[in-house]
């Protein structure tokens, strides 16, 4: 993929959306790809980490970590890039997130790429069995409803619900080109 040129690609959507294995299925794609997953920057904080627990509530404490993840994966990516590298970031990237993301990358060219299965497939076929943490039954909906709201008409969306991770690359890799 080496037409393609050099910037920061980042793959949002819902919880369980897929934003992890196509990141990574993508960014394989480049001759030299980086996938930065904002979950495993999440993990990094092995005391004192603090989540959102419940929809549409989001703590001090919780809010400043998410900032902070998000802050650390645009660090990353563009260290990655100067060094040659296409970085895929995935997080979920709803509402104030989104404005984080486009200062902390202010001047650096970047592509945004929204997985947007339905909250129903989702809730159905991918949560279960999950070998990360899960937020339960409310969330996919919430999430959804949320990201539909304050990302309508921002970045490339894409309808995965009847595709496998490997359509949904060549989706994207079809609108990357074009």
């Amino acid at each position: 993929m080496s037409e393609t040129p050099p910037r920061i690609i980042v793959v949002t959507g819902i919880q369980a959306a897929g934003k992890s294995t196509v990141a990574r299925l993508f960014a394989q794609r480049f001759e030299r790809g980086v996938h930065i997953e904002a979950d495993v920057l999440q993990e990094m904080i092995v005391s004192g980490g603090e989540r959102i627990t419940e929809p549409g509530v989001i703590g001090e404490e919780a809010g400043r970590q998410l900032q902070l993840r998000l802050h650390n994966a645009c660090l990353l990516a563009k260290s990655f890039l100067m060094a040659g590298f296409i970085p895929v970031i995935d997080d979920i990237i709803i509402g104030d997130r989104f404005d984080q993301l486009k200062s902390d990358l202010s001047g650096v060219p970047f592509e945004l790429f929204v997985l947007a299965p339905s909250p129903e497939v989702v809730a159905a076929t991918r949560n279960p069995g999950r070998g990360k943490r899960v937020l339960g039954e409310k969330w996919p909906r919430y999430l959804d409803d949320a990201l539909r709201e304050t990302m309508a008409g921002e970045g490339i969306w894409v309808d995965s619900s009847d595709q496998t991770p490997e359509e949904t690359v060549e989706e994207v890799l079809h609108h990357l080109k074009g």
